[in-house]
């Protein structure tokens, strides 16, 4: 079994790099993982010095989903214990759905359950074409209940009615065409340049526009557009207009140069 389940390396570019390392299990989810991950989360959401985050697994896939040693000893808990065991992952889920930061999962071999979870929590996906995704929850009789809000928000209702139900696996090409992934490559090698042509254009960005741009998607999205809605997207973009980043962009614009962010 591994060492070191989570591998966690901050670069000096602002990126930050997560790898599942349950290798020996296809980076299965038990509790020690779910806690891990919570951490890390936590953390790289908090770090100022953090731009983006990539999420990858080591091995032969992304994530098979849950442990099946877990899911066995759960089979023996109390309702408390198992919903408290739910809401551990729930949670889990949502720091990385509300991360203030760029998340990317690069994906590759299978993405199952609730690995398919953390994938539709993420902002940006580049997948293997080979990538086996599925569902399967209902072929053991269960439910994919607590990554359903963000595989929904992912693929839409209509979908996941559709995969929900059937458990049936797709792959990379459908991944991309149902929304559940941005970007598809045909080898490891065509992934990293697609990354990197994402992590130019994020050294040119500014990592507090960033943030806040993210908490627009996030507060606004599935609303409808009301009174309410356009008030605060003004005040929004008046706070941005008078703060540090915006007045050192447009400076930085004028003066045709790169702003200061880009350094390092």
């Amino acid at each position: 079994m591994s060492a070191e389940i989570l591998k966690v390396e901050k670069q000096a570019n602002g990126l930050a790099r997560v790898t599942l390392n349950r290798p020996e299990v296809r980076n299965a989810f038990n509790e020690d993982m779910i806690r891990k991950l919570t951490e890390t989360f936590r953390d790289l959401g908090g770090d100022d010095t953090v731009k983006a985050v990539i999420i990858s697994g080591n091995g032969k896939g992304f994530s098979a989903g849950a442990d099946l040693d877990w899911m066995k000893r759960a089979a023996d808990f109390s309702h408390d214990q198992n919903k408290a065991d739910a809401e551990a992952l729930a949670y889990m889920l949502k720091h990385l759905y509300e991360m203030p930061k760029l998340t990317i999962a690069f994906v590759h071999g299978a993405a199952m359950g609730g690995g398919l979870g953390l994938v539709s929590c993420c902002d940006l996906v580049i997948a293997h074409r080979d990538t086996r995704f599925s569902l399967s929850e209902v072929k053991l009789g269960l439910i994919p209940a607590t990554i359903s809000p963000y595989v929904i928000a992912a693929i839409g209702p209509r979908q996941a009615k559709r995969y929900f139900q059937t458990g049936e696996a797709f792959f990379g090409d459908k991944a991309k065409e149902i929304g559940l992934v941005h970007e598809v490559a045909d080898t490891d090698e065509h992934m990293a340049e697609i990354l990197e042509k994402v992590l130019v254009d994020v050294k040119l960005s500014a990592p507090k526009a960033m943030a806040a741009s993210k908490k627009l998607v996030l507060d606004y999205a599935f609303r409808p557009l009301e009174t309410e809605i356009i008030e605060d997207s003004a005040e929004r973009i008046a706070s941005t207009r008078a703060g540090g980043e915006a007045k050192e962009g447009i400076t930085a614009f004028f003066e045709k140069r790169k702003p200061g962010w880009t350094e390092g």
